[in-house]
Formats: structure tokens, sequence, C-alpha cells
């Protein structure tokens, strides 16, 4: 284990005070990212456990499109803002993101996805109110810190927005498919996508988590804890329900997804319509959705990684969904289905 982490000797004295001759070391289960982490189990230490986030050769360096450049690396400065706000993200013990690695408190095993699957559909509620209501303090804290924000400069632009549905295009709709659009083909769906692109500009701007979803929430003492959070930046005020709401990993019966985008709007934005912020929800849910279908193609044939390919076909059963409630949006819903683009391959 020192051969690959070569680094943990001094991550463990400097954060913990302890020599990694005394630990043990499990190397945790990835996602999607290009980091790793490794669980460190410390005999007669308090705590007894911590979690050491290997990081990529070049941290600040991302695979997906952006425009920000950030003061330092991400992840310890939204933590910095988020604990000052009092939310529920791990402490970090110790960073050196320029020697490639950071020691965090160990949240355990218990994601939000694994505990809904240990229950039946009628003890969701319970938990969907509380990932709900915390996003409700995610937002109600920068209303009230804006001066403090730290990626006030990072924001969903159209451009950003826009790559995400070329990412689809290539990967979601081309390479799954095995086909190639032709101008004219092209040419259509970038005008078919433009009223989308339009209407999301128009929803109000909050701070997004960016991936607040049940494998990015932690379970521990019965509450909720956010990790994954380093992608934070400005976007549309829905964004993260969609996330939520729109799990690619969970499928939430529809009247208990209503039922809390309801609960959301009522404490972030109660003079809003609710006709209205459905709308949003259901805009932003085509575009995420259509993004997270690509993503998991991309991930499969640059990555290696077959993982997320069963997810595919739920995030395009909510694609269709959303589009069948936006009836400004039928061009595109026309110009998908032709091309096979809503197919479950």
């Amino acid at each position: 284990m020192k051969d690959r982490l070569p680094f943990l000797d001094t991550a463990l004295r400097q954060a913990l005070g302890v020599d990694g001759d005394d630990v043990r070391v499990t190397m945790l289960k990835g996602d999607a990212s290009s980091r790793s982490y490794h669980r460190v189990e410390i005999p007669g230490h308090d705590p007894p456990t911590a979690v050491v986030m290997e990081l990529a050769v070049d941290p600040l360096k991302s695979d997906e499109f952006t425009d920000w450049d950030p003061p330092e690396y991400p992840f310890t400065l939204v933590q910095r803002y988020l604990a000052r706000g009092g939310l529920p993200v791990p402490r970090i013990h110790a960073a050196r993101p320029g020697d490639g690695w950071l020691v965090l408190d160990d949240l355990g095993d218990a994601t939000l996805e694994s505990v809904l699957a240990g229950l039946p559909v009628e003890g969701w509620t319970a938990w969907y109110e509380k990932a709900v209501d915390l996003l409700a303090r995610w937002q109600d804290w920068w209303h009230r810190s804006r001066e403090l924000n730290p990626v006030a400069g990072r924001r969903f632009s159209r451009k950003l927005l826009a790559w995400e549905l070329d990412h689809y295009v290539e990967w979601g709709l081309e390479a799954r498919l095995g086909i190639t659009l032709d101008a004219s083909e092209r040419s259509a769906l970038d005008e078919a996508f433009r009223p989308l692109l339009d209407g999301i500009a128009s929803i109000p701007v909050g701070l997004v988590h960016r991936d607040y979803q049940s494998r990015n929430l932690m379970v521990q003492d019965g509450g909720l804890w956010i990790i994954d959070f380093q992608d934070a930046l400005m976007g549309p005020v829905v964004y993260d329900v969609v996330a939520l709401l729109c799990d690619s990993y969970v499928a939430i019966p529809e009247r208990l997804q209503e039922s809390m985008l309801e609960r959301l709007r009522l404490q972030v934005d109660p003079e809003s319509d609710a006709h209205t912020w459905r709308t949003w929800f259901d805009m932003q849910a085509v575009q995420r959705k259509l993004k997270d279908a690509g993503r998991f193609v991309f991930i499969d044939r640059v990555k290696g990684n077959p993982d997320f390919l069963p997810h595919v076909g739920q995030s395009l059963e909510h694609v269709r969904g959303a589009l069948g409630r936006l009836p400004d949006l039928a061009p595109l819903e026309d110009l998908l289905g032709g091309l096979g683009g809503l197919d479950e391959h």
C-alpha cells in the first residue's frame, strides 16, 4: 500500500499525529471522478477512522468544460464556506492538494441510495423531506452570506449548458447509437435546443451543488451529510432539486417528486407560482438528464468504467417525462425521438 500511496505516512502524521505503520488502509469503491478514496483504521485513536482523498495528478484540471480559475483547490474552498454556515460537510483534518492528498472525516458507507434500497417506497418520504430541507438550508446560507460566496465567479453559463448538450449528442446519441449526424440533422438539433437554453436562462440563480443526488448524501446518526461539493457554482435555482428528484439511481414515484418539489418551493421561493416552478424543473430536467445519459456513455468508452451504463435508461425516462409536460419543446421531442435519442438501447 505504501508503494501506491507514498504520501500516506506524511498525510496521517500531519492530519492525525499517527504513523502509517500502525494503521489499516482499505481502498473504497470509487465513483466517476478522477479521485480515489482510502479508509484508514487507527486503533486506539479518536476518531478511529479517517478517509484519505487521493487527488488526480493535476487536481485543478477538469474533463468537463469550465471557465473558472479557482484560487485554491475547489474542495477546500467550498468546504470552508459550507462549514461556516453550519452545513453538514466532512471536516478536513489536513490538506496538501499540491502533494495530492486530503484527510477527511469518515462518514461511513451508508448513502441515501443504500438506505432507500432497504426501505419500502412508503418509507422514503421522511428521507426526502430531510434532503429537501437540507437543500433549503443550503440556499438560505447562500442568501445570507453572498459576500462570502467563494464561487461567485463560476457560473452555469449558457456556454456550459450548451457544452453539456453537445456532450450528450457526441456520446449519448452518436456514440451510443453508432450514428453520425449529418450537417442538416445537427443544425436542426441545435435549433431545437435553443428554446430549451433560452428557458433555462430565465430561471433565477442560486448556489448549486451540481450533483445533489442519492450517492452524494451520506446517512449518519439519522441525519444527512453532503459530499462531492467541489463543483459548486452559480446556476438555476432548481438545478439541485432536479438532480435529487430525477435521480438516475433511484426511481422516485411521481407523487413523491411533486410533493418534494412543492416543499422546496415553499421554503425558498414561496411567492412564486407552483406551475412556473414545475416548468423550470422540467426544462432543467431535460438538459441535466440528457447530459447524464451522455456522460455515462463517456465514462464507459473513455474511462473504461461501464458501471453507469445501466442508468442511461432511467436518465432518458426522466427526459421523456419532462418533455411530455413541455409543449413548447415538442420539436425537440420529435427530433430526438426520430433519431432514436430517447430510446433505451
